[in-house]
């Protein structure tokens, strides 16, 4: 048994590292094809990408993510997800790090350095629809939908399965509790959490 198990670990350590090469190629494909600005970054699994032409997307130094359970088996399966709308901006910063997260960008979101985003966060700019049930049900709906910049400052954490809503700017060095809505911008230096996210306290 103990044989089986060592044989084990070293088969897997080997499938991982193959893994890991085939990921990082093919998510550096994924990112050219993208016409997306990165400097170095590390991937465990290959993120969806979608930017529309007139969409601009960068990446700074050092980004890390994982897309599925692997290198962060917190229980979100999903991969990290980036779409970018025409001529909307999504700026990812320095030392930015991020697990099976969704940033949809229609108009602009901005990501500081030395960010972590949990397991399962979803960031949107837009409402995706409008809100006049009327202008909804017809072809003017998504001409008419709510679009605000979203802003996550320098050494923001947002815990797991947050959702940040557009037109939220988070403070630097705020924390954002896990499986929270926010739907107004945060100071600095403070943790808030809850749906509607509320003040918890200061840092």
């Amino acid at each position: 048994m103990k044989i089986f198990n060592i044989v084990y670990k070293i088969a897997k350590k080997i499938l991982n590292l193959i893994s890991s090469g085939i990921s990082l190629v093919a998510t550096k494909i994924v990112f050219n094809g993208n016409t997306i600005s990165y400097s170095s970054f590390h991937t465990n699994g290959i993120p969806y990408v979608m930017v529309a032409r007139g969409g601009k997307f960068s990446i700074g130094k050092n980004f890390a993510m994982n897309n599925g359970i692997k290198g962060n088996p917190i229980g979100c399966y999903e991969r990290c997800t980036f779409f970018v709308d025409r001529g909307a901006v999504l700026t990812i910063g320095d030392n930015v790090g991020m697990s099976q997260a969704a940033l949809i960008c229609h108009k602009s979101i901005t990501i500081g350095n030395d960010v972590k985003i949990g397991g399962g966060v979803c960031i949107y700019d837009t409402d995706f629809h409008s809100l006049d049930p009327v202008i909804r049900r017809s072809s003017e709906d998504l001409k008419n939908r709510a679009e605000k910049p979203v802003v996550i400052g320098n050494d923001v954490f947002i815990g797991a399965k947050s959702i940040i809503l557009k037109g939220v700017t988070i403070g630097e060095n705020s924390v954002i509790g896990a499986g929270s809505v926010v739907t107004k911008s945060v100071p600095a230096n403070q943790i808030w959490a809850g749906n509607p996210a509320r003040f918890i306290r200061s840092i």
